[in-house]
């Protein structure tokens, strides 16, 4: 358990560390803003392949166990968090996470303005019902309790970057909650039209992962596991 503690504590403090404004303004100003975030997204992606290790490594004690709902809870919610991820990270998004620059946001923000969290967060949570282990519940629990608590931390940022009145008119099309602002009528539907392609990417890639990728980059193999349980 020590090295997964240790893992966890050194990727929760690279995300709320360059969350500083000062701290943040001044990477990007000594770097670039392109290079910053290359930069940071693949110590994000290097912190969280070692994190994963560390939980594999890590000693099992087992919470509850396994029912065959539980392994259909990912299968389900993973292409949604797929979607929603390719979706953010596809269009710049001022109001929030993406990997692009840019003023103007894309499309996905008419569903929720903080598409990626959303994605980690669906991610995270459905997760958890099909690992009853005490390191998958720290992993994966602490990954949702750290992305809701994104959706305050980035508006706030990004509240206080724009001004007050710009990010109001900025973000009165928007809403955290998933579909709100298309329910009542704040965003067009119409805006929904581009978001197919990032839907059909999401598709493909869940595919892949289920029949091969998860077994060869993280180990176990959903698909084996869901048929074990039947």
């Amino acid at each position: 358990m020590t090295e997964f503690t240790l893992a966890l504590a050194i990727f929760v403090a690279a995300h709320l560390i360059p969350a500083s404004p000062g701290l943040r303004s001044r990477l990007i100003a000594a770097t670039g803003r392109t290079t910053y975030l290359v930069a940071y997204s693949i110590l994000s992606l290097g912190l969280l392949g070692w994190l994963v290790l560390a939980a594999q490594r890590a000693e099992t004690i087992v919470l509850w166990d396994p029912a065959p709902w539980q392994w259909h809870v990912p299968f389900l919610a993973m292409p949604v968090a797929a979607f929603l991820l390719i979706a953010g990270l596809m269009w710049p998004n001022p109001l929030s996470i993406s990997l692009r620059s840019g003023e103007e946001t894309g499309p996905i923000v008419a569903v929720t303005r903080h598409p990626v969290l959303w994605g980690f967060l669906i991610w995270a949570a459905s997760h958890i019902p099909a690992n009853g282990t005490l390191v998958a519940v720290l992993l994966f629990g602490g990954m949702a309790t750290f992305s809701m608590l994104g959706f305050f931390l980035v508006d706030r940022k990004a509240r206080k970057r724009m001004g007050c009145e710009r990010w109001g008119a900025r973000s009165a099309g928007t809403s955290i909650v998933p579909f709100t602002a298309l329910l009542q009528g704040r965003a067009p539907r119409t805006s929904l039209r581009p978001l197919t392609l990032p839907a059909l990417i999401a598709i493909a890639a869940c595919a892949w992962f289920v029949l091969q990728g998860h077994a060869l980059l993280i180990g176990p193999d959903p698909l084996a596991g869901i048929l074990a349980m039947r």
